[in-house]
C-alpha cells in the first residue's frame, strides 16, 4: 500500500508557485518555444543595462522664453488717451483724458480703438502698439498722448494639473516663465518628490522628467509656451516579483536604478525553504536594438527574454548586482527540486496518517 501511495502521489500535481526550471528551459527558442533563454554574464549585463530615461527633447529645451511684454490674442489691455484740446474726439468737455479699460485682444489678434479703427495688437509690445495708435489718432486730433497697459499673461497661460497643491490655469508672467517657477506658483507638488514625474504637453509633442532631475539640471527647466499643459503624477513604473521569494507582489521602481539583487531583497529575499538559487529569472520584452546586442546577432522586433541568474556561481551575486531591473520586468524564482521532494514526502506521510486514522475509527 505504501508503494501505491508513493506512486499516486508522484503522479499527482502538487501545489507550487509556478513553473520549474526545466519547464522554463523547454520554452526556449532552441526547443521550439518563443523565448530567448539567456544566462547572464558580463557581456549580457553591459548589453542589457538600457534604461529608458525621462527628459525633454531639443524642441522643448531650445524654445525661447515668452516675452513678458508681448501682447497676444486673449490679452486684456487698458488704454489712456490724452488730447491737447478742450473738446476732443474721445474726451468729454472739461476732461483731459479718456480711459478705455478692459479691451480684449480678439482671436485674430486685433483690438478696436474709436477713431483709430481696427488695430493689430498681437505680436507687438505695449510701446509699439502705443505708437501705432498715436499715429492713427494724430490724423484727427492734434498731438494725442497714449499709454497702453497689459494685464500680464491673460493671453499666455498654461494649465497645471495632477498632484499639485493648486491646480488651475496660470498666466505666464515674468517670474513664472520657466517650468520650475510655474510649479512653485501652483504651490508645489502634493506627493513625495522622489516619485513625482512632470509631463509637459505642447501641441502634438510630449516630454516628461523626474521632478528631482528638473531641479538637478538647468537644461530640464524649460521655458514655457502659451497653451502648455503641465501634469504632475506619481510614477507608475514597477516590476512584479513571483515564485519562491519572501513575498509575491508588484513593486514600484521609483526613480532609482534597482539591480536584480536589490529587487530580490525588496520582497524579503529568497525563501530558504523553497527557492532554487540557480533558478532566478528576469522575464521581459526586450526592444529590438537591445536584444540584438545581447544575442550578438540582428533580430527583428521585440524579443521575449528570460535572463537566468545563478546565485551559486562564484560571481553570481556580482552579476545579479550589476543586472538592472526595468519597468514591466517579472522577477521569478523557481522552487528547488528538494522542495518538491519534501512536498511529496509530506503528502505521502499525510496520506498514511489519514489512512491510519480511518482504520482506528473502524476498529
Amino acid at each position: 500500500m505504501l508503494a501505491s501511495l508513493i506512486f499516486l502521489t508522484a503522479c499527482a500535481a502538487l501545489p507550487r508557485s509556478g513553473p520549474n526550471k526545466p519547464e522554463i528551459y523547454d520554452g526556449a527558442v532552441e526547443r521550439g518555444g518563443d523565448a530567448q533563454v539567456i544566462f547572464v554574464n558580463d557581456h549580457v549585463t553591459r548589453a542589457s543595462n538600457f534604461t529608458p530615461a525621462y527628459g525633454f527633447s531639443n524642441s522643448f529645451r531650445n524654445a525661447s522664453a515668452v516675452g513678458a511684454d508681448e501682447i497676444r490674442a486673449g490679452d486684456v489691455l487698458g488704454l489712456s488717451i490724452w488730447e491737447n484740446v478742450d473738446d476732443g474726439l474721445l474726451t468729454s468737455l472739461g476732461a483731459s483724458s479718456s480711459q478705455l479699460q478692459q479691451i480684449q485682444v480678439d482671436s485674430g489678434g486685433y483690438i478696436f480703438v474709436p477713431y483709430a479703427g481696427r488695430v493689430r495688437a498681437a505680436g507687438s509690445t505695449p510701446d509699439q502698439l502705443r505708437q501705432v495708435i498715436t499715429t492713427r489718432l494724430s490724423e484727427q486730433t492734434p498731438d494725442p498722448q497714449v499709454t497702453v497697459t497689459r494685464v500680464a499673461g491673460d493671453g499666455a497661460t498654461v494649465s497645471v494639473l495632477g498632484k499639485v497643491v493648486g491646480q488651475g490655469v496660470y498666466p505666464i508672467e515674468r517670474p513664472t516663465r520657466s517650468l520650475s517657477a510655474m510649479l512653485a506658483k501652483a504651490g508645489g507638488v502634493a506627493i513625495e518628490p522622489e516619485i513625482a514625474v512632470v509631463t509637459v504637453k505642447r501641441g502634438n509633442s510630449t516630454g516628461k522628467v523626474w521632478l528631482t532631475d528638473l531641479y538637478a539640471g538647468a537644461s530640464n527647466d524649460i521655458a514655457l509656451r502659451p497653451g502648455d499643459i503641465i501634469l504632475v503624477e506619481e510614477d507608475q513604473r514597477s516590476f512584479t516579483a513571483l515564485g519562491a521569494l519572501g513575498g509575491q507582489t508588484r513593486v514600484p521602481l521609483g526613480n532609482e536604478m534597482i539591480s536584480a539583487i536589490e529587487a530580490i531583497a525588496m520582497v524579503g529575499g529568497l525563501n530558504s525553504n523553497l527557492a532554487d538559487p540557480t533558478g532566478v529569472f528576469v522575464l521581459r520584452d526586450e526592444p529590438e536594438a537591445v536584444a540584438s546586442k545581447v544575442l550578438g546577432k540582428p533580430v527583428y522586433g521585440s524579443q521575449r527574454m528570460a535572463y537566468v541568474l545563478d546565485l551559486t556561481r562564484p560571481n553570481g551575486l556580482f552579476l545579479a548586482r550589476d543586472f538592472y531591473i526595468r519597468d514591466g520586468d517579472t522577477v521569478y524564482v523557481t522552487e528547488a527540486p528538494m522542495a518538491q521532494w519534501r512536498k511529496r514526502i509530506g503528502a505521502v506521510v499525510g496520506t498514511i496518517g489519514s489512512v491510519n486514522s480511518v482504520q482506528n475509527l473502524a476498529n
